[in-house]
C-alpha cells in the first residue's frame, strides 16, 4: 500500500518540479530570497524550492495512505522521493549535458539560462549534480513523510482523549480583544471607523506610485462588486464581463477627449451617460441568453467580451473609437474650477466608488432582490416553482453588474488620460472573476481581500509579474480544493429565533398543550 502510493506520488511531484525548473521558477525563489533577506546569491533560495518540494511529496504520500504505521509511512516517503529524485536528476543530467555541449536553451526555453542551470549544478559535473538533487529530494521526502505521521498521531491521540480541535477561528475569537469587537456592534463600528481614517490618511504618507496602486486596486474591488453580484449572487457564469468595463471607458473617453469627436463634455455629465450605457449594453446581453445557463451562458458572454474588443480594434470603426490607437487626452474631474485628476484626489474618488458600490450591494444582497438571487443560484427550476419571475431577476443582476463596471471603466479611462483596446483583453475578465472565486463567492469582504490578494501582492512582489496567469491559475486550483468557499466567504442567513411564546409551547409536555388547546 506504502510503495504503491508513494509511487504515484512521486511520478506526480516529479512532473510538477520539472515544470517549475522549466519555466524558472527556481529562479524566482532565489531572487525573492535574495531581496528580502539581503542572500548574497541565488542558490539558497533555488534549493530552498528544491527542499519544500521534497517534503511536499513526502507529506502527501502518507496523507493518500489509508493503512497507517510508521513502517508504510516511511516507505510511501521514500518510494516517492526516490522516483521523484530519479525523475527530477535525470532531467537535470540531460539538461546540464546539452548546455555544456554549447547548445543555448533558451531558443526553446526563455527560462533555461546557464546561470538557471548552473544554480541547481552548484558547479559540479551533470552526473554528480544528478545525484545530489536525487538525494537532496530523497531525504526531503523522508523528512516529509515522517513529519506528516507524527502530526497524524498527535491528532489521534488528542482526539483519543477526547480533546477538540480548536480552528484558527476559533483561537483567535479566544483573544479577548477579538472577541470583543466581534460579539459587540460598537466596536466593530470604532474598529470600521478608524480603518477609514486610516484610508483617509494614507495617501499623505504614500507616494504618487502607491497611490497609483491602490486605486487600481479600488477600481478591482467595484469590478468584483459587480461581477459578484452576477456571479456570487445570481449563479450566473459571465466570462465576458469586460464587454461593460470597455463600454464604461469608453464613453468617458469619447465624450470627454479632444479627438475624434470633438464634444469634450464634462466628466461629470459623462460618467451617469457611461453607466447608464453599460447598465443598457447588460440587458442587451442579457435578452438573448435568458434562457442559457451554465457553460452555455459562459461561451456566449465570453463571445461578446471579444467582439466588443474586436470592434473597438477594428480599422472599420477607426473614426469612431480611434481603432488600434485608442483614445488620448481623456477628460479628468474638475471640481470648483480645480483638475482633481492626479493620483492623490483620484485616490479618494475611487474610494468613494467602492463605498457606494459596497452600500448598493449590501442593501440588495439583503432584499427581496437579493433574496430570489440566491435562490435562482442554489436552483432555478425550484425559483420558477415558488414563483420568482427568474427573466427579470436576470436582467436586474446583469444591468447592475455592468453598471458596476462602466462607472469603474469611466474612471479608470479618465485616471489614465487614455483608452484603447489592449486595456479590455479577456486577462481582465479572468483576473475579476479569480478575485471573486478566491475572496469568497457572494462575500463582500472576500471580493475586497481578493481584489488585494491578487492585485494588490503583485505590485508588492514585482517579481511575480511574469508568472501572473500562473499564479492565478494555480491559485484557482489550490482554492477549489483546500478552500473552496474561498478565503472570507459569505455567512449564512440566520434563521429567525421562535418567539419567547413559541419556545415555552415547544418545551411543555404534550398533554398540558392539548389540554390548554381544548379548553
Amino acid at each position: 500500500m506504502g510503495l504503491r502510493t508513494g509511487i504515484r506520488t512521486g511520478l506526480i511531484a516529479a512532473i510538477v518540479t520539472i515544470f517549475l525548473i522549466l519555466i524558472g521558477v527556481h529562479m524566482l525563489m532565489g531572487r525573492l530570497l535574495q531581496s528580502w533577506f539581503y542572500v548574497p546569491a541565488h542558490w539558497p533560495g533555488v534549493w530552498l524550492m528544491v527542499v519544500l518540494l521534497g517534503l511536499w511529496a513526502g507529506s502527501r504520500a502518507v496523507g493518500q495512505m489509508k493503512a497507517r504505521s510508521w513502517g508504510n509511512a516511511l516507505l510511501a516517503g521514500a518510494s516517492a522521493g526516490i522516483i521523484q529524485g530519479a525523475l527530477v536528476g535525470a532531467a537535470l543530467y540531460l539538461l546540464a549535458s546539452i548546455t555544456q555541449a554549447g547548445v543555448d536553451l533558451r531558443a526553446w526555453l526563455t527560462q533555461m539560462s546557464q546561470e538557471s542551470i548552473a544554480a541547481l549544478t552548484l558547479g559540479l559535473a551533470p552526473l554528480p549534480a544528478a545525484g545530489f538533487i536525487g538525494g537532496v529530494l530523497l531525504v526531503s521526502a523522508v523528512a516529509g513523510a515522517a513529519w506528516r505521521e507524527w502530526r497524524l498521531r498527535v491528532h489521534a491521540a488528542r482526539l483519543a482523549r477526547g480533546e477538540r480541535i480548536v480552528s484558527l477561528r476559533e483561537r483567535l475569537l479566544e483573544i479577548p480583544a477579538v472577541a470583543q469587537v466581534s460579539s459587540n456592534p460598537l466596536s466593530r463600528r470604532v474598529l470600521m471607523g478608524v480603518f477609514m481614517v486610516l484610508l483617509l490618511i494614507a495617501p499623505f504618507f504614500l507616494g504618487q506610485y502607491w497611490n497609483y496602486n491602490l486605486g487600481t486596486v479600488g477600481i478591482y474591488v467595484i469590478l468584483g462588486l459587480g461581477l459578484n453580484i452576477v456571479v456570487g449572487m445570481a449563479g450566473l457564469l459571465d466570462l465576458g464581463y469586460v464587454a461593460f468595463f470597455a463600454v464604461g471607458a469608453y464613453t468617458m473617453a469619447l465624450l470627454t477627449a479632444p479627438q475624434p469627436h470633438h464634444i469634450q463634455m464634462s466628466f461629470w455629465l459623462a460618467l451617469p451617460i457611461g453607466v447608464l450605457l453599460a447598465a443598457i449594453a447588460g440587458i442587451l446581453l442579457g435578452i438573448p441568453v435568458l434562457r442559457m445557463r451554465g457553460d452555455y451562458l459562459a461561451i456566449v458572454t465570453l463571445g461578446f467580451g471579444e467582439i466588443i474588443r474586436i470592434l473597438s480594434k477594428s480599422d472599420v470603426l477607426t473614426g469612431f473609437t480611434g481603432g488600434p490607437r485608442g483614445v488620448r487626452n481623456v477628460g479628468h474631474p474638475v471640481l470648483f474650477g480645480k483638475d482633481i485628476g492626479n493620483e492623490f484626489y483620484f485616490f479618494y474618488f475611487i474610494l468613494i466608488g467602492v463605498i457606494l458600490a459596497i452600500i448598493i450591494t449590501r442593501r440588495l444582497e439583503h432584499s427581496r432582490v437579493g433574496r430570489a438571487w440566491r435562490a435562482m443560484r442554489e436552483d432555478e427550476k425550484v425559483a420558477q416553482a415558488m414563483g420568482i419571475y427568474t427573466l427579470k431577476y436576470k436582467l436586474m443582476a446583469f444591468a447592475m453588474g455592468a453598471a458596476m463596471a462602466g462607472f469603474s471603466g469611466a474612471i479608470f479611462a479618465s485616471r489614465n488620460s487614455f483608452t484603447g483596446p489592449e486595456d479590455f483583453v479577456l486577462l481582465v475578465s479572468i483576473n475579476v472573476l479569480a478575485l471573486v472565486i478566491v475572496g469568497g463567492m457572494g462575500s463582500i469582504p472576500g471580493v475586497i481581500l481578493g481584489a488585494f490578494v491578487l492585485k494588490g501582492l503583485p505590485e508588492i512582489l514585482r517579481e511575480l509579474e511574469d508568472y501572473r496567469v500562473l499564479v492565478f491559475g494555480a491559485l484557482l486550483v489550490v482554492m477549489m480544493i483546500v478552500r473552496p468557499q474561498g478565503l472570507w466567504p459569505a455567512s449564512r442567513p440566520q434563521l429567525e429565533r421562535p418567539r419567547p411564546e413559541e419556545e415555552a409551547l415547544e418545551e411543555a409536555p404534550a398533554e398540558l398543550v392539548e389540554g390548554e388547546v381544548g379548553s
